[in-house]
C-alpha cells in the first residue's frame, strides 16, 4: 500500500533501481531529497537533466564523457602504444583514480558469458581488433576482472589479437581471484598495473 503519491512512489522506485540501494534505502534517500529539497533535490534534478542532454560515449574508447573523442582520448601527454582493456567504465575510472597507467582505454562493455547470454557479437571487440590493427599499439594490457568471465574473455582477446605483433599482458598480483577492479583500493591497483605479467 503506497503511503504517498505517485510521483513520490516513483521517484523511491527509481531510486531503488541504482545499484547498492534496495527499497528500504531508496525511501530514505527519497525523503532525505525531498527534506533537503532546495539544497540537493532542485540541483540533483538539474544537473541530471544536464547529463542526459550532454552525455556521450566515445566513439574511440567507449568511455562517456561530454565530448568524443573523450578527455583521455584527446590528452595528447597519454602514451598511445598502450591500450588498457577494461570491462566497463567504472574499471576505467578505478584505474584512473589510481593513477596506474599513462596509457589509452579500449572499454569492451562487459565479458563473455555464455550463461547470460553475451557472446563476442555483444561487446566491443571488433573495434578493439580495429584499434590494433591500425597500428601503433604495442602493448595491449587487459584489466579484466579476475572473474571466471573475465578469464574467459581475457583468453578469447589474445586468440582474437595473436595475428598481430602486439605484447598481451594482464594485471598482476594484487587482484584477486573473484575481485572486481572497482572495489579495490587505489594502492592495489597501482602495484597490479605495475606487476603486469604475459598473458
Amino acid at each position: 500500500m503506497a503511503v504517498a503519491g505517485p510521483e513520490i512512489e516513483r521517484l523511491i522506485q527509481l531510486l531503488a533501481r541504482l545499484p547498492g540501494l534496495g527499497p528500504r534505502s531508496a525511501r530514505r534517500a527519497a525523503l532525505h531529497l525531498i527534506r533537503k529539497r532546495e539544497q540537493l533535490l532542485s540541483p540533483l534534478a538539474e544537473a541530471m537533466r544536464i547529463a542526459e542532454e550532454r552525455i556521450r560515449t566515445c566513439s574511440s574508447c567507449g568511455n562517456v564523457d561530454t565530448r568524443d573523442p573523450c578527455t583521455l582520448c584527446a590528452d595528447a601527454r597519454r602514451d598511445p602504444a598502450t591500450l588498457v582493456v577494461v570491462e566497463s567504465v567504472g574499471d576505467l575510472w578505478a584505474l584512473e583514480r589510481a593513477g596506474a597507467t599513462r596509457g589509452l582505454y579500449h572499454v569492451l562493455g562487459g565479458a563473455l558469458s555464455p550463461l547470460d547470454g553475451i557472446g563476442p557479437e555483444d561487446l566491443s571487440l571488433d573495434r578493439l581488433a580495429e584499434r590494433v590493427a591500425a597500428g601503433g599499439v604495442t602493448e595491449v594490457v587487459l584489466a579484466v576482472n579476475a572473474t571466471v568471465d573475465g578469464q574467459t574473455t581475457a583468453h578469447y582477446i589474445t586468440d582474437l589479437l595473436a595475428p598481430f605483433s602486439v605484447k598481451i599482458t594482464r594485471l598482476a598480483h594484487g587482484v584477486p581471484v573473484g575481485g572486481e577492479l572497482d572495489y579495490l583500493d587505489d594502492g592495489t591497483l597501482s602495484a597490479a598495473m605495475r606487476q603486469r605479467t604475459t598473458f
